[in-house]
């Protein structure tokens, strides 16, 4: 059964162009050969998601599909009818574009006469370098997105990227990733497209970064935000405490008498982008109060409240 590209990312065939993106995001996290290391399943289901994206994000590529079905691109491609010869080479397969007349030196009333096969074969080689001969043509980009952990995106470092080749071989293409990329930049993989036609270059990979949220850290630009659970005497007390931080870990001073929602920020230890100044990072103490405590215990921090009165939510406001 033929290939129906819609039903794979889940769409109409009245969707938008945003809608089928949306949808390809979806599928391509969900079944993402990092995210899916020991499923072979998932990785084929990635793959046919990509094959489906990369013709239903194309206008020209869609608009072919819809008239001609999964074989649009010989059924639909100039020279692939009866006026051309499909071929296939190491790059995959071409189209050879020739006109009847040009073959038989004349029209089909002129059959098989004059040279015979001399000149058919004459006609041939005129095709291959002379006026019929198909120009050179760079080959089309190639539009991917790659989900990188956080921490890579902060330190950098490398990912793979599979990529499904016109062949239906799976090629594994290690991506640089470099420190400080955000959510939603690209990367352009040079050279790593479409193979071009008559020895032009190939294509590139319009590579889209997207990435996956950290249990504890947050990310603004280049700054850098944790919440940094404490216990309740260290709150009261103050302390001395150690946080990861992307640089390693650091000792963090938290001053007595702090309550939740207080603010500590280190300077340059936030995410440090090239060519630019590295963010800070900010602690956000939580408060932590023991599992387990006594109503004697609770009595005590009651009376230790009432001597001190206040209200806390004096600026809270809608």
């Amino acid at each position: 059964m033929a290939t129906d590209y819609y039903a794979t990312l889940g769409v109409s065939r009245t969707s938008s162009a945003e809608e089928i993106q949306k949808a390809y995001r979806k599928l391509a996290r969900k079944y993402h050969p990092d995210m899916n290391p020991d499923d072979a399943t998932a990785k084929k289901k990635f793959q046919e998601v990509q094959s489906a994206f990369e013709v239903l994000s194309d206008p020209d590529k869609r608009k072919r599909y819809d008239q001609f079905g999964a074989d649009f691109e010989a059924a639909g491609a100039p020279g692939g009818g009866p006026g051309g010869w499909r071929y296939t080479t190491s790059t995959g397969p071409q189209t050879y574009p020739f006109d009847l007349n040009d073959l038989f030196g004349g029209g089909a009333a002129e059959g098989m006469g004059g040279g015979g096969f001399a000149d058919i074969f004459k006609q041939f080689s005129k095709g291959r370098g002379g006026r019929n001969a198909a120009p050179a043509t760079r080959g089309n980009d190639l539009k991917h997105e790659l989900t990188v952990p956080f921490n890579t995106a902060v330190l950098g470092g490398e990912a793979a990227l599979s990529v499904e080749r016109a062949d239906g071989n799976v090629e594994t293409i290690r991506v640089k990733i470099p420190a400080g990329i955000d959510d939603g930049k690209r990367i352009r993989l040079r050279g790593q497209g479409v193979p071009g036609i008559g020895g032009a270059p190939a294509g590139d990979i319009l590579l889209t970064i997207r990435v996956s949220p950290h249990p504890y850290f947050r990310r603004t630009g280049n700054r850098l935000e944790v919440r940094v659970p404490v216990t309740l005497a260290e709150a009261a007390e103050g302390a001395k405490i150690d946080v990861p931080t992307p640089q390693g870990t650091i000792t963090l001073t938290v001053p007595p008498n702090t309550s939740s929602g207080k603010r500590l920020r280190v300077k340059g230890h936030g995410v440090r982008s090239t060519n630019q100044p590295p963010g800070d990072l900010f602690a956000e103490i939580q408060v932590v109060l023991p599992d387990r405590m006594s109503e004697e215990e609770r009595q005590q921090l009651a009376q230790i409240s009432k001597k001190h009165p206040q209200n806390p939510r004096t600026d809270l406001k809608w």
